[in-house]
């Protein structure tokens, strides 16, 4: 795994929403969101039931120095929506190469807020990546159309373990050529 440190992370527009930085005061509504099981469940990293804490944690891990990970807020608080509407993320594979990730909160699905900000995360290229990979599991399909919406291009199956189902979940794996 890539472990040079991430510089600063760009604010980035996005039509309905800004893309920022976690802040420590997103812990709650972070937490409320992630503690729905079907959000949890499309994701591998995020346990259900959540416990104490992990919102903080993730929250702390988001910006400490060292990360590998840059880490958005979807906020739309700038245009009469949520402070927080879910989030994005790119993770440093290697050089050149990061993972998408993604996921919002359930009251937000079927609006175009995930489409919204993995097009306004790939448009910037803040790790000035010239591949970027992202898996969805293949019981996801609104995911996968959010990837297929952005230019990515289907890669394979393959399975990636789920810590909310406790269980491997077969997933779709997309790529997208930056350049």
């Amino acid at each position: 795994m890539f472990q040079e440190a991430i510089s600063a992370q760009p604010v980035i527009e996005a039509e309905r929403f800004v893309l920022r930085p976690l802040r420590k005061s997103d812990a709650g509504l972070i937490a409320m969101y992630t503690s729905d099981k079907r959000v949890a469940e499309g994701t591998r990293a995020i346990p259900h039931p959540l416990p104490p804490g992990a919102a903080e944690n993730f929250i702390a891990r988001a910006m400490a120095e060292d990360r590998n990970e840059d880490v958005w807020v979807l906020d739309g608080s700038s245009h009469g929506l949520a402070e927080v509407l879910g989030v994005v993320s790119l993770e440093r594979i290697e050089d050149g190469q990061s993972e998408v990730g993604f996921w919002v909160g359930a009251g937000f699905w079927n609006t175009g807020f995930a489409s919204e900000a993995v097009a306004a995360l790939v448009a910037a290229n803040p790790h000035n990546d010239r591949t970027l990979l992202a898996e969805v599991f293949q019981d996801n399909p609104g995911s996968a159309r959010v990837l297929t919406n952005c230019g990515f291009e289907y890669l394979g199956d393959a399975e990636s373990w789920s810590l909310a189902r406790g269980a491997h979940v077969p997933t779709w794996t997309y790529l997208k050529k930056m350049v």
